[in-house]
């Protein structure tokens, strides 16, 4: 990774660690401080700094990390009620809050989240705030939104592509672009070039979720830190999924959806035998194209914001770094 993006995460999860989101009662904080604790990318506040960056000196970011902070906890708090909704028994590798606690201290806990995440929103300037507050209460819905659309979509037996990369615009990509827009907004930056932003992190957000998408069938188990396949265990509508279903011939179709089907079944089996189909109708490949075109009009945006191309150079090749990940 980038020298100084390793710096910058370095003072996040420095920051993270040592605020005070409360202490009494325990089990209304403690989840917080654990969730927190399990590490992660760090990515959306990175970006935020990133986008300040670029309108002010590189080791000039201090004033903007308690906002970069608010998206991180917000992000957080999402995962903490998303993992209620879904069930999930892990994140990163531990215990879901809801798991090591209960479904009431999560939901608790993540309110209070999302309380804090406005208090570290406070120390924006006062002519900024406003702004900041309206474009993170969007976001904010438009994340709720994507993941309504979601839990509808297990319910149905077909989504289509378009709904799927709607989907995935909202509840992740949304976010990574709000990150961005924010840190030109706390730069004083151009409407303009906000907008550019906005979109750059849209665009490389939905390619983020396609690779992830890709990662959750393809990556090399001892990477990946979570189990290979689960996607297909689980029947989860992904980009990989809808296209081929969109693509089989009508044996390959009986297949496939005899699999989907099964209540009963060897996992490792039909992950095997989902993953076959796949390469048979070049999913991983349809997958890429589709993932680099996101990346590469996400590109296009992040070329048209009005600074020097050096000072680009550090958000350009983090979003490089960001799509060769293996995990």
């Amino acid at each position: 990774m980038i020298a100084s993006v390793s710096h910058i995460i370095e003072e996040i999860n420095r920051k993270l660690a040592a605020h005070d989101f409360g202490e009494q009662p325990s089990e209304l904080y403690e989840p917080i401080r654990y969730i927190l604790s399990l590490g992660g990318k760090r990515l959306r506040p990175l970006l935020t700094i990133l986008a300040y960056q670029l309108y002010e000196e590189e080791d000039q970011f201090e004033q903007v990390v308690e906002p970069a902070l608010a998206v991180e906890v917000f992000h957080n708090f999402t995962l903490m009620h998303d993992d209620i909704m879904d069930e999930a028994p892990l994140r990163r590798g531990k215990a879901t809050v809801h798991k090591k606690w209960n479904a009431n201290i999560a939901i608790l806990s993540g309110d209070v989240m999302l309380v804090r995440a406005y208090d570290l929103l406070l120390g924006v300037s006062p002519d900024r705030l406003p702004v900041v507050i309206r474009a993170f209460n969007q976001c904010a819905a438009e994340v709720c939104e994507g993941q309504q659309w979601d839990m509808n979509y297990e319910r149905r037996d077909q989504v289509s592509e378009d709904e799927y990369l709607e989907m995935i615009r909202l509840k992740t990509a949304v976010l990574l672009g709000f990150s961005l827009k924010m840190g030109g907004i706390l730069a004083g930056a151009s409407d303009k070039d906000c907008q550019c932003l906005y979109d750059f992190g849209v665009h490389i957000g939905i390619s983020f979720q396609l690779k992830d998408d890709l990662l959750d069938v393809y990556a090399d188990q001892a990477k990946f830190g979570k189990q290979v396949g689960g996607d297909i265990i689980a029947n989860k509508k992904t980009f990989l999924l809808i296209k081929a279903l969109e693509n089989a011939s009508p044996k390959q179709r009986v297949e496939l959806e005899e699999w989907l089907s099964r209540v009963t079944f060897d996992k490792e089996e039909k992950v095997e035998a989902v993953k076959k189909l796949y390469n048979d109708l070049d999913i991983p490949g349809l997958t890429r194209q589709k993932m680099d075109a996101y990346f590469e009009r996400g590109l296009q945006h992040l070329q048209q914001i009005n600074v020097a191309d050096g000072k680009k150079e550090t958000l350009y090749a983090f979003a490089q770094w960001l799509m060769a990940r293996e995990k």
